[in-house]
């Protein structure tokens, strides 16, 4: 398996979030190594859509009614659009990457932290293709309703928690802590070139991606940092 963080290059705040994580991941003795995914940056959106063959096709300002999906789908409120979009690319390119190596890739976002042993095994074992890891407070929607349905389950791995109105999308808590496998990777990208890409956030929904889970165990939770995708 591989470990990324995703890290805005030359970004202060980006930059010092990512080494308290991997130093966090020290601190609880992981044995493994935490690489540096070097983030794409607003500056690369339009060269890498068009590269990929991708198009942005979620709403911006008014919430829509995805024919495709049958999903409803709210904007985020985001200073800069290509940042939002910036941050959709990063995964997505890691997406790739799972799929061309053909092993698992534990992607962590810059604002996750360790504050337990990260045991995976199970996790490799278990059928499920996309694990969150990330306790649900302070992370995502309703997520006190999220963090009971999942600490009340006699599973070690929980499906991904109905907390919402079934059109919209639902899935990990944050999506800033999670362990892919190539399968999972390839239903991802298979999703993003039909729906088209969207904050990873809303494409990686139990509505559309078969077999996503969470662990019982939280193994990571969010720093407290501004959200770099709606930074200037």
């Amino acid at each position: 398996m591989k470990h990324f963080i995703i890290t805005i290059k030359d970004h202060k705040e980006s930059e010092y979030a990512s080494d308290v994580c991997i130093s966090s991941s020290k601190h609880v003795k992981n044995n493994f190594n935490i690489e540096i995914f070097n983030a794409i940056i607003p500056e690369q959106v339009d060269k890498l859509l068009l590269k990929e063959n991708i198009k942005w096709t979620y709403p911006d300002t008014n919430a829509i009614q995805d024919f495709k999906s049958g999903l409803t789908l709210h904007p985020y409120v985001t200073k800069n659009k290509k940042a939002r979009i910036a941050c959709g690319l990063s995964h997505y390119m890691l997406w790739k990457e799972c799929i061309e190596n053909n092993e698992p890739y534990l992607i962590l976002e810059h604002d996750s932290i360790f504050h337990k042993k990260l045991d995976y095994q199970y996790i490799l074992d278990s059928k499920y293709n996309i694990i969150g890891l990330n306790d649900p407070r302070g992370a995502t929607r309703k997520s006190g309703i999220f963090y009971n349905t999942v600490i009340n389950s006699e599973t070690n791995i929980v499906s991904i928690p109905k907390v919402d109105d079934e059109k919209v999308p639902q899935g990990l808590a944050g999506n800033s802590s999670y362990i892919i496998k190539p399968k999972g990777a390839k239903k991802l990208i298979d999703a993003v070139d039909y729906y088209g890409l969207w904050p990873n956030d809303a494409i990686m929904c139990n509505q559309l991606i078969p077999l996503m889970g969470v662990t019982k165990t939280f193994y990571t939770k969010i720093q407290n940092l501004k959200n770099s995708t709606t930074r200037d």
